[in-house]
């Protein structure tokens, strides 16, 4: 695999000609524990898993090195076992797991709100039209900080389907944080990924969760 330091370098410069404060998340599912290490020596700071057996691993052997992102999909019967290690949760998308990080958690969770703006069977999150009254509902729990919205475009080259999604979901933000709730101050969008991470930033993503492109993948290098 290559070095990640220039490749991140690279990104880094792409992104900060676009706007300056967007943050690279690390995508670091599909590598091991030394991979993950060479990207903190690289300079980055924001690592994301999307399972929990793979962020405990991490997270025991680096700790307080990294600032860590829950990007996938979390049963609400894993959250005792992550929720009071992460930095952010990327996917609350049912009342259910609210209830589950209110129980667990010792402390404010920052919380993205996952959003399934293309409507796409195969992905999770709430429709755009259920946002506001979710958002509205979660006031009363206490442990959870609604710090933005998140969402995941459909696999396409279409760069204006990409761009739509993105729009979709910078607005339905804008909407949220309009509403000025103390629980959910909603500034943060979090979206784009390897192969349209630049589109999202342009539409005005504050994080881009990039993995093969920028960490690679251990599965396809013994390939």
């Amino acid at each position: 695999m290559k070095s990640i330091a220039p490749v991140y370098k690279k990104m880094r410069n792409e992104l900060d000609e676009i706007r300056e404060g967007i943050e690279i998340i690390a995508v670091t599912k599909q590598v091991g524990v030394p991979r993950t290490k060479e990207a903190i020596d690289a300079g980055i700071s924001h690592l994301g898993e999307n399972r929990p057996e793979g962020f405990l691993e991490k997270y025991d052997a680096i700790k307080d090195g990294a600032i860590w992102h829950y990007i996938g999909n979390l049963q609400s019967r894993k959250v005792k076992d992550i929720i009071n290690q992460i930095d952010y949760l990327h996917s609350l998308d049912r009342l259910s797991l609210a209830k589950e990080i209110q129980k667990r958690a010792e402390h404010p969770v920052n919380c993205f709100v996952q959003v399934n703006v293309s409507k796409e069977d195969s992905k999770s999150g709430i429709l755009p039209e259920e946002t506001l009254d979710f958002i509205k509902t979660l006031e009363k729990y206490d442990k959870i900080n609604i710090i933005g919205l998140m969402t995941m475009a459909p696999n396409t080259e279409d760069k204006d389907l990409l761009r739509s999604v993105f729009r979709g979901l910078k607005a339905l933000q804008l909407e949220v944080a309009e509403q000025e709730w103390p629980h959910a101050p909603c500034t943060e969008c979090s979206m784009g990924m390897s192969n349209d991470y630049l589109i999202a930033a342009q539409e005005g993503a504050t994080f881009v969760r990039i993995g093969t492109a920028l960490i690679g993948s251990e599965s396809e290098a013994e390939g």
